[in-house]
């Protein structure tokens, strides 16, 4: 399974985002890492996860999906997100 960075800006404020998030939650495995940033587990492409998630955001808003290479440092994330990270950078 491949790990995904998703980071967004939602621009319009008062807006309802929850079908967003459980979008998002709809992957084999997922963190919200911090505030805007979900991390993913899936075997779905860049494209694929964008397209899908497009579905639940406004026009004006900003999506970034990036797949995570292996390496990566953190600071200050809860026990549960070392560990989930640690899990599936390691796969």
């Amino acid at each position: 399974m491949k790990t995904y960075l998703i980071g967004y800006d939602l621009r319009r404020p008062g807006q309802d985002y929850s079908s967003l998030f459980e979008a998002i939650k709809s992957y084999p495995s997922w963190y919200h890492m911090i505030d805007s940033t979900w991390l993913i587990g899936t075997d779905r492409s860049a494209a694929e996860i964008r397209d899908h998630l497009l579905q639940h955001i406004d026009h004006n808003d900003a999506l970034f999906v990036g797949r995570l290479s292996g390496e990566a440092a953190w600071y200050g994330l809860a026990v549960d997100g070392t560990n989930w990270l640690k899990g599936q950078l390691a796969a």
